[in-house]
């Protein structure tokens, strides 16, 4: 969950030591180099299938071989150095080589354009007659009889049965000498003019016809005689058994797609297994995967009870924890992925309690018309895209997608801790706008953005929200994500302030022997945060001078263990949040308040403190790849009252409908915000109801996360 661009005149220190990460060195890397490249159609510019990739070492005339797969690319690893001959050949297509040197710890891109071949004019000739022949022979075949001939006894056998028919056919001009009493093949003639032209497309056209052809004369030829059948007259002969169907098969996009040989160095951070980090699916298997489209499935249920017993079960204060003492389903999600000639797109569906408690704490959806929330609130990913071949891959995607400001990611799934810290839970979970992945290497990803806002299905104001992410890998136990956002002017019907954030995070495993049946596998992750709202006329400042401070501060850390095979985990963390003015503090849901409605009970003015710590501890249980189950202690605190107490945050009588106003003690709204005038309206001194809002919260949790 972090997203961001950079905003260079705002941040240089930070962006500099972000760039900095770029130069690391790559310790521990074999000395061999790798292969790897696309192969295209000179024409169409479609990737070629199946072409085969000869890879052949000129001073030890040695060979290394690959097969292209459906997007075109192949990759050849542990490539000694030296000069090679990188050959490219399909049927139907010229071939086509180059000469390279593989260097020491080298990566070497070799792309292929090939070009259709044309058939020889003598090879067009003789083709021609055999496309006429074929034209005979299907006439041929349909007036054929493909049951044996049963002759009467005392008869003489049919002049032209199918034997005859195999040879006469055998025997036609332009075609090969005929063997004794079978069909001709033309394919070593074929086949010597068509290597001299490159397997040109119509002639692959004309040679299967042509066996399918055959094999149908075969199957006749298989039901007639070799002799006469000699039946006693006045009988009947036996009918002749049916042919089996051809087997079904499946169109090439719902077809499977071929496995990589060996190790990946092509695809962007598929050279090494990283489903130990903390915000990734630990899947490694796909349970279904096709050409066309790779489906997602998920799902995430479970029991939380809140210490401080609310009487009305509600909780607040995080993205995670909403209902106390119940059995709820936090998510339930469809969709997938779609992929098909460098065509992407994404679609993933949001119900359970996520459909309803996401949208309410954006307050775009309050500018103007249109129910945007209403629109949005059971996608959480929907966006379309092309994907570039350049360098190691360049994405282009519009729609609505997720952030990955905070490190969490949006799915609990994925996650090491259900209930993650400030950080994560007070920072975006989503973006609208237009998101940029260009990989320049297979271990770093630049990322710009060009959104909305800060977690806004609209714009604010009058300014578009630029952000971006810088995401390096340099080996399989280390991870970097920096995220940065600038621009925006995210506040709600005050479009003179800007708001900046970065949010930075390092993940790191310092232990891992995934066989040990005690400890396999140790990991801790580090996240820290910093932003601020300011702007002229905007009534805030960064600092606090000459306007009340309106900052973001915050920081987290999880430690997490893996035991017998990575069965089980344990995770322990925790985090703080300051963050005066409150202009990322999640709005509690008193009386229905919303971050559109605001709460009086519960201001974001300039100035207002919000200083919160928490801690938790948690273990998971993973019996397979596509399940977690999971047991979780959490304790928060706050300075100020913030969490749910005994008494709750409901009115008498339930939710009165005016959530921006005090409510009286019999629940009925008071027609103000203004406490005293509230009092006089109500009828006094203790006629005004408030909500029961504690400083600490205690919780235990329990429940079963799926995801396919």
């Amino acid at each position: 969950m972090t997203r961001q661009l950079f905003t260079l005149a705002a941040l240089p220190g930070c962006i500099l030591f972000q760039l900095s990460a770029l130069c690391l060195p790559s310790w521990g890397q074999t000395p061999f180099g790798s292969v790897g490249g696309i192969i295209r159609e000179s024409a169409s510019g479609q990737p070629v299938v199946k072409a085969q990739i000869v890879v052949h070492n000129v001073e030890k005339a040695t060979d290394r071989t690959a097969v292209t797969g459906t997007d075109g690319a192949f990759a050849i690893t542990n490539v000694e150095p030296g000069r090679y001959r990188v050959e490219a050949a399909k049927a139907g297509f010229l071939k086509s080589s180059t000469i390279i040197d593989v260097a020491l710890r080298g990566t070497h891109r070799v792309d292929f354009l090939l070009s259709a071949a044309a058939p020889a004019p003598a090879l067009l000739e003789e083709l021609s007659a055999m496309k006429r022949r074929i034209e005979e022979l299907e006439t041929q075949l349909k007036n054929a009889q493909p049951k044996a001939t049963v002759v009467p006894a005392g008869t003489e056998a049919p002049e032209h049965d199918t034997r005859t028919l195999l040879a006469s056919v055998a025997r036609e001009p332009g075609m090969m000498p005929a063997l004794p009493g079978t069909l001709a093949r033309p394919e070593e003639k074929v086949a010597a003019a068509s290597d001299a032209a490159g397997q040109g497309e119509r002639e692959r056209q004309l040679l299967e016809r042509i066996d399918r052809l055959e094999a149908r004369l075969a199957a006749k030829e298989d039901q007639a005689p070799q002799a006469p059948v000699q039946t006693p007259k006045g009988t009947t002969p036996a009918p002749a058994a049916p042919v089996a169907p051809p087997a079904p098969v499946l169109p090439d996009a719902l077809q499977a797609p071929a496995p990589s040989a060996g190790v990946d160095n092509f695809t962007p951070f598929a050279y090494a297994d990283f489903t130990w980090l903390n915000g990734t699916p630990r899947n490694k298997d796909a349970v279904l995967d096709t050409k066309f489209f790779t489906p997602e499935v998920r799902f995430d249920t479970h029991f939380m009870t809140d210490f401080n017993q609310p009487r009305d079960h509600t909780m607040g204060g995080a993205t995670e924890s909403f209902r106390s003492g119940e059995i709820q389903v936090e998510q339930i999600s469809v969709g997938g992925d779609f992929h098909w000639q460098n065509v992407r797109g994404r679609i993933l569906t949001m119900d359970g309690l996520f459909a309803t408690t996401t949208p309410r704490n954006d307050a775009s959806a309050g500018v103007g018309q249109w129910d945007v929330r209403g629109a949005y609130k059971y996608v959480s990913e929907a966006y379309g895209g092309y994907h570039f071949d350049v360098n190691h891959g360049l994405n282009v995607d519009a729609g609505i997608f997720v952030s990955y400001i905070g490190l969490f990611s949006y799915y609990n799934f994925d996650n090491w801790a259900y209930q993650p810290s400030f950080v994560s839970s007070n920072t975006p979970w989503f973006f609208n706008g237009l998101r940029i992945q260009w990989f320049p290497t297979n271990k770093l990803k630049i990322e710009p953005w060009i959104i909305n806002g800060w977690q806004s299905y609209n714009r604010f104001n009058g300014h578009h929200g630029f952000g971006g992410q810088i995401l390096y890998r340099p080996k399989e136990w280390l991870s970097m994500v920096f995220n940065n956002y600038g621009n925006g002017t995210d506040t709600l019907g005050n479009p003179y302030r800007v708001r900046l954030h970065t949010d930075d995070s390092i993940e790191v495993r310092y232990f891992n022997k995934p066989e040990n049946t005690g400890i396999s596998k140790m990991a801790f992750s580090i996240t820290g945060d910093a932003g601020c709202e300011y702007g002229k006329g905007g009534g805030t400042s960064c600092t606090g001078k000459g306007a009340p401070k309106q900052a973001f501060l915050g920081w987290m850390a999880y430690n997490r263990t893996w035991f017998h095979r990575d069965l089980f985990a344990l995770t322990v963390g925790g985090g703080m949040m300051n963050n005066p003015g409150r202009y990322l503090t999640l709005l509690p849901p008193i009386n229905g308040a919303d971050a559109i409605s605001g709460s009086p009970y519960f201001t974001a003015n300039p100035g207002d403190k919000a200083h919160m710590w928490d801690s938790s501890i948690g273990l998971q249980w993973m019996p397979k790849q596509y399940i977690t189950w999971w047991l979780e202690g959490v304790y928060r605190h706050s300075d100020v009252p913030y969490w749910s107490g005994r008494g709750g945050i409901t009115p008498p009588g339930g939710n009165n409908g005016y959530p921006t106003q005090f409510a009286c003690s019999n629940g009925a709204p008071s027609g103000t915000n203004d406490l005293a005038t509230a009092y006089t309206n109500c009828g006094g001194p203790g006629s005004v109801w408030f909500p029961d809002l504690r400083r600490g919260q205690a919780t235990i949790s329990a429940g079963v996360l799926v995801k396919f």
